[in-house]
């Protein structure tokens, strides 16, 4: 009898063992879940900071030497699926923190990137907010890409990056189709009526061919509306890219471009040449800019950049270096120079 009681309690003991054992990894593995899930639901930190050094020449002019922050940012963003298929996003980029001298710092104090929106597979994404335009995103890559990019010419438009309502369709068979409106009410200061200048691009992909184009109303009250067109052509081949660009506007200028990127292990090198004359004069100037860039880790990299600037008389300069309002020149120079190093840690 006590051999009995003895068993049926070893037995109740080892029940009772087990079966808390299978709570217990059942609990463990709930707060797993739970804990993914809330992982899953926070918003993503980012952040970088950016170094630069540059040696500036005028020819006939000064040359100075300069380090400075190179457009430090600090950000967060976050999407999440509230119905089937549709998700809602947002992004937050704060920049402004002049990394390179604490004592002219005030902390963070500039927006880059603000804005809402939704998207899905079946009609693409809207959103509302600061950010990178439709014909920037769409045409104007050569200038965008380079990280000092000061004698860059780029396209000539004029809608901003600010009060931006931007639409994006899905792929149709390799076709994008690309909107942008900027809403500027006339109760916004500096504005004395309402304007509502506005994009539109469209971008095909076939195989390792991308063609765009994209108009600007520029209807922003500086004097002149008339549009701007686009255009781009973008071709990859493995480690290499090739892109070419024209840009076109009545009564300002027109520009061209072409840029070579070549990919060789963590090292990627890229060349361009760069064009741009006026309408209303014989006005000319271009720029030739080489990148040579070393990826350290996933998380750092290292560039040189040169830059060479000619055109006629295009660089205004005082004695402190180059300056854009003429008022503050003493005079002018028909070819510039720049050689940079930076260095960037992302996470």
């Amino acid at each position: 009898m006590k051999k009995t009681l003895i068993a049926t309690a070893i037995a109740a003991v080892a029940f009772s063992g087990t079966a808390m054992g299978q709570a217990t990894a059942t609990s463990a593995d709930s707060r797993a879940d739970e804990l993914a899930a809330r992982m899953d639901s926070m918003p993503q930190v980012y952040g970088n900071i950016q170094y630069a050094i540059a040696y500036d020449d005028i020819d006939g002019g000064p040359s100075t030497l300069e380090h400075f922050d190179n457009g430090t940012t600090l950000g967060v963003s976050h999407e999440h699926d509230f119905a089937p298929g549709v998700t809602g996003f947002f992004k937050l980029e704060l920049e402004g923190i002049n990394a390179d001298d604490k004592a002219r710092s005030n902390g963070i104090d500039g927006l880059d990137e603000a804005y809402i929106g939704v998207k899905g597979d079946n009609f693409g994404q809207i959103w509302i907010g600061s950010d990178d335009s439709t014909y920037e995103r769409a045409v104007d890559e050569i200038s965008q890409y380079y990280e000092v990019a000061i004698l860059n010419i780029g396209a000539d438009y004029t809608t901003g990056e600010g009060d931006l309502v931007q639409y994006m369709s899905p792929s149709f068979g390799g076709l994008k189709l690309m909107a942008a409106v900027e809403v500027r009410g006339d109760g916004e200061p500096g504005v004395d009526d309402s304007r509502f200048p506005f994009q539109l691009a469209a971008i095909y992909s076939v195989d390792a061919l991308e063609l765009a184009v994209a108009m600007d109303s520029n209807d922003n009250g500086d004097g002149n509306s008339e549009n701007s067109y686009g255009l781009r052509a973008s071709y990859d081949m493995d480690n290499f890219r090739v892109t070419g660009e024209y840009h076109t506007r009545s009564d300002s200028s027109d520009t061209i471009g072409v840029i070579g990127y070549y990919t060789l292990g963590a090292n990627t090198f890229a060349l361009s040449y760069e064009m741009a004359e006026a309408d209303n004069s014989d006005l000319e100037r271009d720029t030739i800019t080489f990148q040579a860039l070393h990826n350290l880790s996933d998380h750092m990299y290292v560039y040189f950049e040169g830059y060479l600037g000619g055109g006629d008389d295009v660089y205004l300069y005082n004695e402190n270096g180059a300056v854009d309002d003429a008022a503050d020149a003493i005079g002018v120079s028909d070819e510039r120079s720049i050689a940079s190093i930076g260095a960037v840690y992302y996470f």
